[in-house]
């Protein structure tokens, strides 16, 4: 599987465990992601966070999303 490929589905995966936490859609969650630069930290830091669980990946997007306005 290429590189690129990987990223993305470890994307899918961050957005649906975040949705799933906080109880909202995919859809939702995604553009909330998007919107408070969570996106945007999984692509910078793919490196480390696939290397950790999950629930320390959707931790790390809830604490990058506070500090960029979010409210989950």
């Amino acid at each position: 599987m290429s590189e690129l490929k990987k990223k993305i589905n470890y994307t899918v995966v961050c957005v649906n465990e975040f949705a799933n936490k906080f109880n909202i859609d995919e859809k939702e969650a995604f553009f909330y992601l998007y919107d408070y630069k969570g996106i945007e930290f999984i692509k910078e830091n793919y490196d480390i966070e696939h290397t950790l669980s999950l629930d320390d990946a959707v931790e790390d997007l809830t604490i990058v999303c506070r500090n960029n306005g979010g409210c989950y």
